[in-house]
């Protein structure tokens, strides 16, 4: 019996093995499954067609630069940036790691990606956006729940998937909660006083009973809030305000990592509030900090 289960998992096609093995071992995000898997299927279909043989798991250890740098070429066809590009490669890398262990990787330098500097706003644009936001929703209740999340992003740095999987176990809410991030890592993050305010506002309009395990924010029918929902109301907020198209959810959640940095946060300190796994993903907040300052220096300094 368990033979043949075995045979059959042998006989799935190594890119879907590979995405359960991300999903159960690796706690990797339904979005990350996704993406890796899509780039797994995309080359072995191209090795299927560039060797004429079906692709199976052991076959991948035969890969080589070569067959990469191929691979690549052919999805620059369809207009990949460097970003996607390097994206690409880090999947199959990781896809090729997995399938075959023992197997000598092949190597191939990626392209150039430029590092992009987040673009934050300032303190009173993201009030004015919250604002804006709440003060257009269809309905009471809706206006203090969309609050209460923007106050949550700005305030807390939360990432909006992460607002949207809080559940009602964080209420009565204290000083601070617990957010589950990135690989299913908890930290714990405090709560200014007017965040938690907003949070209780909401809860006591909302007309959706919140158990311990349902999800904090509800949508207009009572199911779990979308994040989609909560981008296309930054989306019209901004415009009608006349804000820039970086203007997103995210960019809340960098507005609260520069504007503490300025007042003198440390660094470290920064990095566990935000649940970044590597300090080298917050320290490119010191460069947009430095290009803060360099403003500064060029309209108040006489000789600048």
């Amino acid at each position: 019996m368990h033979a043949d289960k075995d045979d059959k998992v042998e006989k799935l096609p190594p890119s879907v093995l590979w995405a359960e093995h991300l999903e159960r071992d690796r706690r990797r995000s339904i979005h990350t499954v996704r993406a890796y898997r899509a780039a797994a299927e995309r080359l072995t279909a191209f090795l299927n067609d560039h060797w004429g043989e079906s692709i199976d798991r052991a076959a991948l250890a035969r890969v080589a630069a070569a067959d990469l740098r191929g691979f690549l070429a052919h999805r620059r066809e369809y207009g990949l940036s460097n970003a996607s590009a390097a994206r690409e490669l880090s999947a199959v890398r990781g896809f090729l790691a997995w399938a075959n262990a023992d197997a000598e990787q092949p190597r191939m330098r990626g392209p150039r990606v430029k590092r992009g500097v987040p673009r934050p706003i300032s303190p009173a644009e993201a009030i004015a956006l919250a604002e804006e936001v709440a003060d257009d929703a269809a309905e009471p209740w809706i206006g203090a729940r969309d609050w209460a999340v923007l106050l949550l992003l700005y305030g807390a740095g939360l990432r909006i998937g992460e607002a949207m999987a809080l559940p009602g176990g964080i209420l009565p809410l204290g000083e601070t909660i617990v957010v589950i991030g990135k690989r299913a890592k908890a930290r714990v993050v405090p709560l200014l006083p007017q965040v938690r305010d907003a949070i209780e506002a909401y809860v006591a309009q909302a007309p959706w009973s919140i158990g311990r395990d349902e999800p904090l924010f509800r949508g207009a029918k009572g199911g779990p809030l979308s994040a989609v929902v909560v981008r296309r109301s930054v989306r019209g907020a901004r415009s009608r305000l006349g804000l820039g198209d970086r203007t997103t959810p995210h960019a809340l959640r960098h507005s609260f990592a520069t504007h503490l940095l300025g007042r003198g946060a440390d660094l470290r300190a920064l990095q566990e509030l935000l649940g970044h796994a590597s300090l080298s993903s917050t320290q490119v907040y010191t460069q947009v900090d430095a290009a803060h300052l360099m403003d500064v220096y060029r309209n108040a300094h006489p000789r600048a």
